[in-house]
């Protein structure tokens, strides 16, 4: 017989009885090719045969069953034919479809194109969304039973229910598969305009919303129960769905552990070298730490306090301690301000901090330590600070100062010397003082320049200068405090129409604004002083010399440059004036013309004095003349000395490193002008780190006056006559045994990253992490490695991505060293570092990354070509495996190059040297996985992989895995411990439509 169409082959079979198998030979007979089953609808067709009575027709319902067991219909056309059903009243058909549901709801799984993939996610959401409503029917039906007293047939459906949705929803794989329908639902809304073709316009796809209505309403109907066990499995099935969007933002927090050495060394780091940074980087990379590491909050904000007390007890006399006491009570708190607002999600954070103080309580011997160092009850202060900032209850602040009163050392407050004064209290009464004093500096200097001199005179007696300027750095005021001083530098460089009074104020004014910015300048670095070039603009004076004529680490200066060379008439004038009169003129002089000509001038007389024309005797009254009056001009005299003496033979020098003794001593003598002995002071220490360098070259000594104090204490660290890779191998052990790094460590490692350069110093510490063999060592390598690299995390992370893994990887000679442990510590840091860089190398650096020289981005553009869609050179000469390439069967991935990535649909740019880096860094993992040899480097990629995951925030759009190409989802999940739901869905881009693709077509299939 001729059959015309499927619904009357259905019922001639069910007319004659046959078989199922003998159905599906005849079926096979009548249909012979062309079309398959899923695109006749057979599934739909069978159902609707099979539920036309009041119970369905076994008969059909054993076609359907032997349809799905012999996989002749798609799992996804099955779901979609029960989710059209909607007579819930008929009991028996209700079961008959949970039953046929139950035979396949955990085993899921469709090895098609990604369509077809796709289109089982959202069969499975229908499903999802028709069970909610049978469930929810069940659930009325049962309390209008039990109002009838027939409670007997609606429990026993909606036990059915409930375990066929525990059933689904308990297979991650499904709720993996959800996940990706909701996010491909939402993404049609947005799209939906645009018009959708084939199977998904006649797809009853439910949305999300609607889920979540159905789960309210069973959840009203339920809260009625009186049976638990059903109320509690309703209640589970709840959670799940509910998880099912944040599947990926779940993890546990490391509670095992109570020390974490990369805040410890983080902090360390900060508040030594970058007291001035801006603080939301510092906050941002804390964060990451903690994200990276899963530290839970009070140990993470306990970690930044032990830190802060070891820089106050390890911190050297002086400037550093003053530095330290500003970071830990001024800039600290309000670092803690801002994490507040980062972690808004979690419970009070008022409360981790009280947790945090009560651990720190504890640890009594190092807060003995700090109030011994401090000469004041340190922890108080501290509280004192929180509280004020609100990190801190009124109740728990009381509670945590009465119970360190009563832990701490009674000999303590016996042994206070009540004549000194703490510098926590100095420090925070300095604050407010900056705010005034930045008030005072915006007022027309012209006014009444003695009132303005009066306040700076007092800013300059004893470390009040220092204080005031720790104070700024910590709490961001000191750009515009240089900025102001600069200003009034510039108001001063010209006098008309003045009496001797005013001429001498104003000499004093432009004297303590220049020495004060010299010294800004060597405390924190001269970028805090640059202005942004504005164009049109006149570059201020003080600018002008710093850039050209001041010596600082690392630059050198050419005595014989133009800026060292001004009008001759005014050299003239001014050798003139050093050598025949008793003491300097002040009236309607230029001093910023007289700072720019010294230079010149003291040529000349150098040169007078080694050709006899002058006598040692006149070369003092010279210089007494220099630093007499305006210590400035001394200063200048010395920076140009400086450059000078780097170029003149060893038997040249003399002379000139004389001239430097003479203007480095103070001047005995009743004329001079006030607030002389506090100007030489710090003329002294400004002329002490600009000698530094040069003396240590020519290996001379000068005796600068002493302060008691060591004004350079970081300067010098290396041993003499010792190989660098020693030093640096012996300090990094030294440091991996003890645990944390100290400031004093930090130092000598960033001096090293100076001389070695990047390379070196990054291929020589992977080589020691690479010798450690035990697991625990490893891992504490990694995160003391990790805030090392910190000095210079955007360079270290190029090199150790770019150079030092593809050496490791592409060379089998090394895969030894990949090995477990150090290989898996590799693979952490590796993903740390790039994670880190990624997310900060949009910002700016830092300003002590600034200062080192950068690596030519051209280098990294020859060695990864520009041309985006085509894999470097590097990668071509790895790739073994050119003649298999992996693409998905799909039409819309056909086209699909091997290395076709996220970064590429989000059009990133690709001249940036980190993306390229990372682009070649997942083509090179992607042609490991893909290769025939298996090996260490294989391990080492799952290793990496599965840091990333471990690391990710949910969504993993703008992470470094957008730089996998698509093709890696399918190598990877054949390795066995990626084959998870979870590691798919944090691997791929889901906020790309081929990103849902890829990971629905991977996890459907696994």
């Amino acid at each position: 017989m001729k059959v015309v169409n499927l619904k009357q082959a259905i019922l001639q079979a069910w007319k004659e009885r046959w078989s199922d198998y003998q159905w599906a030979i005849n079926m096979k007979k009548f249909f012979p090719r062309g079309a398959t089953w899923d695109i006749l609808n057979l599934a739909d067709a069978l159902l609707e045969q099979a539920m036309i009575g009041p119970s369905p027709n076994p008969l059909i319902l054993s076609y359907l069953k032997y349809a799905i067991s012999s996989q002749m219909v798609s799992y996804s056309s099955v779901l979609t034919a029960v989710s059209k059903f909607d007579d819930f009243s008929r009991d028996l058909c209700v079961q008959a479809l949970l039953d046929i549901m139950d035979m396949f709801c955990d085993r899921l799984s469709c090895h098609g194109k990604a369509e077809e993939c796709i289109g089982l996610c959202r069969a499975l959401l229908s499903a999802l969304h028709w069970l909610l409503r049978c469930t929810a029917a069940s659930a009325e039906r049962l309390q209008e039973g039990l109002e009838a007293a027939t409670p007997a047939t609606g429990e026993k459906q909606l036990a059915l229910c409930l375990q066929c949705l525990e059933k689904t929803l308990s297979s991650t794989k499904n709720r993996a598969l959800l996940h990706i329908a909701k996010l491909e639902e939402a993404s049609l809304h947005t799209s939906q305009g645009l018009g959708q073709g084939g199977t998904r316009a006649n797809q009853p796809t439910a949305s999300w919303t609607a889920i979540e209505h159905c789960l309210l309403k069973l959840g009203e109907i339920l809260a009625n129960l009186s049976n638990p066990q059903l109320r509690s499995q309703a209640e589970q099935c709840g959670t799940l769905i509910r998880s099912i969007p944040t599947m990926l933002s779940v993890h546990s927090e490391q509670l095992h552990k109570t020390g974490f050495p990369t805040i410890h060394a983080l902090i360390l780091l900060e508040g030594t070298m970058n007291l001035t940074g801006e603080m939301q980087p510092l906050v941002e990379q804390l964060m990451m730490v903690k994200r990276m590491q899963h530290i839970p909050t009070p140990l993470f904000v306990l970690e930044i306090w032990k830190a802060c007390f070891v820089g106050l007890i390890e911190s050297p006399e002086g400037t550093q301690e003053l530095k330290w006491t500003a970071f830990t009570y001024l800039k600290i708190p309000q670092v803690l301000v801002k994490v507040k607002k980062y972690l808004h999600g979690e419970k009070d954070f008022t409360e981790d901090v009280n947790s945090a103080f009560e651990f720190l309580l504890k640890l009594t011997p190092l807060l003995d330590k700090a109030d011994q160092r401090c000469n004041c009850d340190c922890t108080n202060f501290l509280l004192q600070e929180c509280n004020k900032q609100g990190l801190l209850s009124e109740v728990n602040f009381a509670i945590l100062v009465g119970k360190r009163t009563a832990d701490r050392d009674p000999q303590l407050k016996s042994s206070e010397n009540a004549n000194i004064q703490p510098n926590p209290g100095l420090i925070l009464r300095a604050e407010p003082t900056v705010t005034n004093i930045l008030k005072t500096m915006d007022a027309d200097h012209s006014k009444s320049p003695e009132g303005l001199l009066g306040v700076l005179g007092h800013m300059l007696s004893g470390k009040s200068l220092d204080l005031l300027l720790a104070a700024a750095a910590a709490t961001g005021k000191l750009k515009s405090f240089a900025r102001k001083f600069i200003n009034l530098n510039e108001f001063t460089t010209h006098g008309s129409g003045e009496s001797t009074k005013t001429a001498s104020v104003r000499a004093l004014l432009f004297d303590i604004s220049f020495l004060m910015l010299c010294h800004v300048a060597q405390t924190y670095g001269s970028e805090v002083i640059l202005s942004e070039a504005s164009s049109g603009e006149e570059v201020p004076f003080f600018e002008t010399w710093m850039q050209t004529c001041m010596p600082e680490e690392g630059k050198i200066l050419n005595p014989d440059h133009p800026c060292f060379r001004p009008d001759s008439t005014k050299v003239e004038s001014l050798v003139a004036l050093l050598n025949n009169s008793s003491e300097m003129k002040l009236v309607q002089m230029k001093w910023h013309e007289a700072c720019l000509s010294i230079s010149a001038a003291i040529l000349e007389i150098l040169n007078a004095w080694e050709n006899g024309v002058l006598a040692f005797e006149s070369i003092q009254k010279i210089t007494d003349n220099i630093k007499g009056k305006v210590c400035s001009l001394a200063v200048c005299a010395v920076a140009w000395l400086v450059a000078h003496v780097r170029m003149l033979g060893l038997d040249e020098r003399e002379k000139s490193l004389q001239m430097i003794r003479q203007l480095a001593g103070p001047l005995y003598s009743e004329n001079t002008l006030q607030f002389y002995n506090e100007r030489v002071v710090i003329m002294n220490s400004i002329l002490e780190h600009m000698c530094a360098d040069v003396l240590q070259q020519t290996a001379t000594q000068i005796k600068f006056p002493s302060t008691g104090v060591d004004t350079m204490p970081y300067w010098n660290l290396l041993p003499p006559k010792r190989p660098i890779k020693e030093v640096l191998t012996d300090i990094f052990a030294k440091v991996l045994e003890r645990g944390w790094v100290d400031s004093r460590s930090i130092h000598i490692l960033d001096t090293l990253l100076h001389m070695g350069g990047v390379y070196w110093f990054c291929n020589n510490l992977i080589k020691e992490l690479l010798k450690e063999t035990r697991k625990e060592h490893t891992l504490r390598a990694v995160q003391l490695l990790y805030s090392i690299f910190c000095l210079d995390m955007q360079q270290v992370t190029l090199v150790l991505l770019g150079h030092i893994l593809p050496g490791l990887l592409t060379d089998s000679s090394k895969w030894h060293n990949l090995m477990d442990p150090p290989g898996t510590a590799l693979a952490k840091l590796a993903v740390w570092c790039a994670l880190s860089s990624y997310s900060t190398h949009k910002g700016q650096a830092s300003s002590r990354q600034k200062k080192r020289h950068r690596e030519d981005i051209e280098d990294y553009i020859s060695l990864f070509p520009v041309e985006d869609m085509q894999p470097s050179k590097l990668m071509r000469l790895l790739s073994s495996n050119e003649d298999d390439a992996n693409i998905l069967s799909s039409p819309t991935d056909r086209s699909m190059n091997s290395s076709l990535s996220a970064s590429q649909l989000h059009t990133v740019n690709m001249r940036d040297p980190l993306n390229r880096v990372l682009a070649n860094l997942f083509l090179l993992i992607s042609s490991i996985l893909g290769s025939r040899t298996a090996g260490p480097h294989t391990q080492f990629v799952q290793w990496f992989m599965e840091e990333c995951v471990d690391c990710l925030e949910q969504d993993s759009r703008g992470s470094i895995l957008q730089f996998m190409p698509f093709t890696t989802v399918s190598e990877l999940v054949k390795v066995s411990a990626m084959s998870s739901p979870k590691v798919v869905l944090a691997i791929t881009d889901l906020s790309l439509p081929l990103g849902r693709q890829v990971a629905a077509k991977a996890i459907a299939a696994l």
